[in-house]
């Protein structure tokens, strides 16, 4: 299983950016994904999750109403809008399926999103 992230950057502060993940190597549509992130010198921590329909997305309260979730089920892919950049926002993203009922598995590299302030 292939989970390839791409569409960071370097940003300012307030500017916004969208992040894809392709995936591939899996039968997509009937995975939960989500999207998680890991700042230098701290542990991976979640930031957002969608059903296998679109229809549920959860999120981390520090990215509620900045961030979205949505899917394209027939491009194997999942995506993050992120608006109203922090620099606390700065981190490697990384995109992931969800298995087993409450683990998380990730599948490749992350991309890198600095936010300047």
């Amino acid at each position: 299983v292939q989970l390839q992230a791409s569409g960071g950057g370097l940003v300012q502060a307030g500017d916004s950016l969208r992040l894809s993940c392709a995936a591939s190597g899996l039968t997509f549509s009937r995975f939960v994904m989500g999207w998680f992130r890991q700042a230098p010198g701290k542990e991976r921590e979640f930031v957002a999750s969608i059903s296998t329909s679109g229809n549920n997305r959860n999120y981390a309260d520090s990215v509620r109403y900045r961030f979205i979730i949505s899917r394209d089920n027939a491009k194997n892919s999942v995506y993050l809008q992120m608006n109203s950049l922090k620099s606390e926002d700065t981190a490697v993203y990384y995109c992931a399926r969800k298995w087993g009922g409450s683990d998380w598995a990730f599948g490749g590299q992350g991309t890198q999103v600095t936010v300047s302030s």
